[in-house]
């Protein structure tokens, strides 16, 4: 079942097929993510919540599909066999990684949830605006920093 997902990449690396699909989609959600902010700022309040809905629910997806491939490809520890590089490197890295995905999506999802309260009862485009803007901001920073760790721990395993 699913043996696609093993199967060589297609960047030319040692990754597997899932690792270079999910490299991707990470390098992609802070652009497609930044669609959803050009929206609200255009005034399309409506598409802008749903999209940042469906972006967050696609990201859970995507993150279950990764960790399913890692599990059923023998974990962190066989794709740490595959470099060079010192253990302790790969797993502070991965540390660092997996403490900004983590607190990323909680805040991410935190958000979410108090702009739908808010938009709710009539608090969003309004009063709760600007603080919504900040966590808005903050969340971007998050995946952006999510991203570009998932990026480097890619290139650490993969790479080098």
């Amino acid at each position: 079942m699913m043996q696609y997902m093993f199967a060589p990449g297609f960047f030319g690396t040692r990754a597997p097929f899932f690792m270079d699909v999910m490299i991707i989609m990470m390098a992609l959600l802070p652009l497609a993510l930044y669609l959803g902010i050009l929206w609200a700022r255009k005034g399309f309040y409506d598409l802008h919540r749903w999209y940042q809905w469906l972006l967050f629910f696609l990201a859970l997806v995507v993150v279950g599909w990764f960790e399913y491939g890692v599990r059923a490809g023998g974990g962190f520890a066989r794709y740490a066999q595959l470099t060079s590089l010192p253990r302790w490197l790969l797993i502070g890295c991965l540390l660092v990684h997996v403490l900004i995905a983590l607190l990323t999506l909680y805040w991410w999802g935190r958000t979410l949830v108090k702009a739908e309260r808010n938009w709710r009862s009539r608090n969003l485009p309004g009063g709760y605006s600007l603080r919504h803007i900040r966590n808005g901001w903050r969340t971007a920073w998050g995946i952006f920093l999510t991203a570009l760790t998932g990026v480097w721990v890619y290139l650490l395993l993969f790479l080098f």
